[in-house]
């Protein structure tokens, strides 16, 4: 198949500068940008891409430039970069490519240093953000089917696409720009099988005008066939540690021409609030890249710079629910602040050995300044319920969407009709996802959506007693289905009596707080220190000098900050973040404002600038491990539905059961693994139904396992349904055969089989051989 494109002509003058400069872009000058035999063409001579993701709307517009420079320093040729349509159009019809959202500037920037540009305008990105990218206004229309041929999703789809075509498609590198591939989408394959929606897509990427370089998708080595199409590239993404020739071996069996290229090369991952901040080995790192470049294999190092997710852009996994946290170090090659770490240079060394034809390296940027705070005293404060909003009416709860807000905090208020006898349960269905609920002003509880809690006992109450929830939405989910994440309250708040039925309550008053500054300064201030209650807080600050610096939040409980205006990020006293990145252009000398939203409730309001981060101390409220202390599962007298040994070595194994099983516990024992050892990891697991379709695993929790690693890594048991082939349950050093873990499913089903993806590192470690699966409607004996 030939996936060349038409050679653009390209001008004698521009050739020539293409040969004293090496890889570089002459700005201005046309070039071609070209799929040839098993290798990239750049002006018809043999290119390896060489990419640095890092994302314009997690770095300060003033400092675009610096971490270009460090990337180019790093040994880089390209930038790759997402473009989030959520942030472009926070309403509909509303585009802003000015300031922090001028991508144009930004690309230009990268030429400006000679290097090119991977664009990746989805419209769905993934990348921790907010609903990957989508707006959240398309779930305004209830029976919205994100990422489908859904005509309104198309239709909007395709408007934001010919924005962005006006920024950007003059920038493709034969216009004399320096983009030189545009992605299609994004790891659809892990989302559903829908070549039409894909061709689609592709054509409203075209017909945006980005038609001169080549088009691409990217997907997983399990994934990249289910809608792949013939006249786009195909590329990989995996992380630090793969066997690369068994990530691409389906890839080279399938287009053996092709150049190979791993689109998304994860240096590190990304942390959640309440779990162990997460970190990977440079020298693993290193290797892979050594691996892929001694093979002629492209790559975009995904991230080579992570930031700050600003704001309240952060995302959210699921399931089971877990939002992320604000700084996306990533354990990065480049800090948070811009920073070179020792991965860095560990990378340069390499990468300074790989140079193209006229490449110069220059001298690693140096970082910005860096300044302490003295700790500083919040002394006004505005407490939430005396600073409403004009309320909102409605008789039936509904979501935060309908109220037309996208972000934020919302307040439910009613009246109870009737007496409420001690005993009677409040079901809040469902809280999206973190809520305080309260009866005239008093605090009765809250309810967690990470931990899947809704209801709330509650005593004795007269009626008319007033019933407040205050909900505040952490991000959207970014992946799967659970992307139609609707907030606030999302269905019912019902009264449960045994014996009687359900009670749903109306007659709704509806307050919403957003998450933009001038909303979140403009209250009613008055001196004043801690206050029992959410509430907001404010002072000023005097700096003679400015530079970055780290805010500590961590006498604080949980909410958001505002400096000079600026959204810095959500604070949660549970970590493992307990700092916020605070950029030294933003700052002021001389006077300066900060305001803090603090839902939770401080320990003391003070905040002070540091010289260093904090993003891996963990305060949890109960351990994140699956086993209680002391107990032991016992299997005495249980029947397995099979037993048997999975295959040696990588990629999906399954599992089919002489006849289907019903139930709603699932328990997989693992009596060895094939190297031998004690370790057992699996990396993703499914079971399938009664028509051999996989059972959705959007409600499933682990009720046990025997053994997770999380000491010194994050494995824990509930990785295997978490949709992200690199990441891995496994078991601790030092805990012995068998092993064991139990999924509650929440509902009964007809279980056929299971399926499950050993751990993707080179040799497949852990990977586990003997086997014992039990499926039960009841729960297992746990002793």
């Amino acid at each position: 198949m030939n996936h060349l494109l038409k050679s653009c002509a390209v001008s004698a003058a521009a050739l020539a500068v293409a040969m004293l400069t090496g890889c570089t872009s002459p700005k201005g000058e046309p070039q071609t940008f070209e799929i040839g035999n098993k290798e990239f063409l750049l002006n018809g001579k043999p290119f390896l891409i060489k990419a640095a993701e890092i994302h314009y709307t997690r770095i300060p517009a003033e400092y675009w430039e610096h971490r270009i420079e460090m990337c180019k320093a790093l040994g880089m040729n390209t930038i790759c970069i997402y473009a989030f349509w959520n942030i472009h159009e926070q309403r509909p019809g509303e585009f802003d490519f000015e300031g922090q959202n001028d991508v144009a500037r930004f690309c230009r920037l990268a030429q400006k240093h000679g290097m090119y540009i991977m664009l990746r305008p989805g419209p769905y990105v993934c990348s921790e953000w907010e609903m990957g990218g989508l707006p959240w206004w398309l779930l305004k229309k209830k029976d919205i089917a994100l990422r489908t041929s859904d005509p309104y999703f198309l239709e909007r789809t395709k408007i934001f696409m010919n924005e962005l075509g006006k920024q950007l498609a003059d920038l493709q590198a034969p216009r004399g720009g320096n983009i030189i591939m545009v992605q299609v989408e994004n790891e659809y394959g892990a989302y559903a099988e829908d070549k039409e929606y894909i061709a689609s897509i592709r054509d409203i990427v075209r017909g945006a005008g980005f038609t001169d370089v080549p088009l691409f998708q990217c997907d997983w080595a399990s994934t990249f066939q289910r809608n792949g199409l013939d006249d786009l590239l195909w590329t990989i993404n995996f992380g630090t540690g793969a066997d690369i020739d068994q990530q691409f071996k389906a890839l080279r069996e399938a287009r053996p021409e092709t150049p190979l290229m791993c689109s998304e090369y994860w240096s590190g991952w990304f942390d959640h609030w309440g779990r162990k901040h997460e970190t990977r080995p440079a020298d693993v790192m290193v290797k892979g890249i050594k691996d892929m470049m001694d093979r002629n294999i492209s790559f975009s190092l995904y991230m080579t710079h992570g930031g700050t997710t600003f704001g309240h852009w952060g995302g959210a996994n699921s399931p089971s629910y877990s939002a992320m946290c604000s700084s996306y170090d990533y354990d990065a090659p480049i800090s948070e602040a811009g920073w070179a770490t020792p991965k860095y240079y560990q990378l340069r060394d390499l990468l300074v050995q790989y140079t193209d034809s006229g490449q110069v390296i220059p001298d690693v940027p140096a970082p910005m300044p860096v300044i302490e705070i003295p700790a500083m005293q919040l002394n006004e404060v505005a407490p939430l319920f005396d600073n409403l909003p004009k309320p909102q009416t409605s008789e039936a709860i509904q979501p935060m969407e309908q109220f037309d807000q996208g972000w934020g905090t919302i307040l439910y208020r009613t009246t109870l009709p009737a007496d409420v006898k001690e005993g009677t349960v409040l079901l809040v269905d469902e809280p999206h996802d973190w809520a305080q609920v309260y009866l005239n002003g008093q605090l009765l509880g809250r309810l967690d959506r990470r931990r899947g809690e809704n209801i709330l006992s509650l005593p004795d109450v007269k009626a008319g007693t007033r019933l407040d929830i205050l909900v505040e939405a952490m991000g959207r989910v970014n992946f799967d289905r659970a992307i139609h994440d609707r907030k606030g309250i999302t269905d019912k708040v019902q009264l449960l009596n045994e014996g009687c039925e359900p009670q749903t309550l109306t007659g709704w008053q509806v307050y919403s707080f957003p998450t933009d500054a001038k909303f979140a300064a403009d209250k009613q201030f008055a001196k004043g220190s801690k206050f029992d209650g959410p509430a907001y807080y404010r002072t000023t600050f005097t700096l003679d000098k400015t530079g970055d610096t780290f805010l500590d939040m961590s006498t604080w409980g949980k909410g958001m900050v505002w400096v000079n205006g600026h959204a810095m990020g959500r604070f949660w006293k549970i970590g493992p973040q307990q700092t916020l990145f605070m950029p030294g252009c933003w700052l002021k000398k001389g006077k300066n404002e900060i305001v803090v939203l603090d839902l939770l409730g401080p320990d003391e309001t003070k905040i002070e600038g540091l010289k260093q981060p904090i993003l891996d101390v963990l305060h949890n409220e109960e351990p994140v491990t699956h086993r209680k202390e002391g107990e032991t599962l016992n299997l005495k007298g249980e029947t397995p539905v099979a037993t048997g040994e999975l295959k040696p070595g990588g990629g999906w194994q399954t599992i089919q059961f002489n006849r289907p099983v019903e139930g709603r516990y699932f328990c997989l024992e693992a009596l060895n693994a094939h190297d031998g050892k004690d370790l057992a990891a699996i990396a993703e697991l499914y079971l399938t139904d009664e028509n051999g379709k996989d059972i959705s695993r959007q409600k499933w929790s682990i009720t046990y396992a025997d053994s997770e690693s999380y000491q010194w890594s994050n494995n824990t048991a509930d990785k295997i349904y978490d949709l992200q082939e690199s990441t891995t349950w496994c078991t601790d050093y030092g805990a012995k055969f068998p092993h064991s873990i139990i999924i509650d499913l929440k509902d009964n089903h007809n279980i056929t089989g299971f399926r499950c993806l050993p751990s993707s590192e080179e040799g497949n470690p852990a990977a586990i051989k003997g086997f014992k699966a039990y499926v039960k409607k009841e729960p297992f004996k746990l002793k």
